[in-house]
């Protein structure tokens, strides 16, 4: 199915608001809810969910459970995906924690460090490696997909690392632009321009577009 990066982004952001509706014992949900809480429209919402085939009863809206195994179906990988976590301090095991938490389709089956009183020990139920060995794990281990939490400085050394040891997506929480190939998906999560975003906004209202 071709979906783009925003569509995924915003069914991702449908299946997690569903899950807490489910929750709360609702069976139906209409377009207007799903819309309000994520600050998009219910034109918006309809369109996305007509892209994976799914439309709601004018009278009932949307069956939850329906709605989350579809959108599942979707976006997910049905055996899930393997996933290494590259540096494990405060940022890393924060974001291990966070996957784990929310139960998602990700396998977190290795994470990497230099910290020596690091390796070979399990962090936050991890098990964590030196990072000289990152080529030999993520090829025994089949990680697609790495989270690089590293010094700006060892970033791309890092990524050149993975892409050639076989990871084909990578969520970069630097600071820095990474160089990949066509054939590897990057995601860039930069805290201080988002941070930077919101204090030009607080600062300048009238010019949020």
């Amino acid at each position: 199915m071709d979906l783009s990066p925003r569509t995924t982004e915003r069914l991702s952001k449908y299946r997690r608001l569903l899950n807490k509706f489910k929750k709360s014992d609702r069976v139906y949900i209409f377009s207007h809810h799903l819309a309000r809480s994520l600050d998009l429209t219910p034109v918006q919402v309809r369109r996305d969910l007509m892209l994976i085939g799914l439309s709601g009863n004018h009278r009932k809206g949307y069956h939850i459970e329906e709605l989350i195994k579809l959108t599942g179906r979707t976006i997910d990988s049905e055996q899930g995906h393997n996933v290494a976590i590259i540096g494990m301090g405060n940022l890393g095991r924060a974001v291990t924690r966070f996957i784990i938490k929310n139960q998602v389709k990700m396998n977190i089956v290795a994470g990497f460090d230099i910290d020596p009183t690091k390796i070979n020990e399990e962090v936050d139920g991890v098990p964590c490696y030196h990072i000289s060995t990152i080529r030999s794990y993520i090829k025994d281990l089949s990680v697609d997909i790495g989270v690089l939490t590293t010094s700006s400085e060892a970033a791309q050394n890092i990524t050149n690392l993975l892409v050639d040891s076989g990871v084909r997506g990578l969520l970069n929480f630097t600071s820095v632009h990474l160089d990949v190939p066509q054939n590897v998906y990057l995601k860039d999560y930069d805290i201080i321009t988002s941070l930077e975003e919101i204090g030009f906004f607080i600062k300048n209202p009238k010019k949020k577009e």
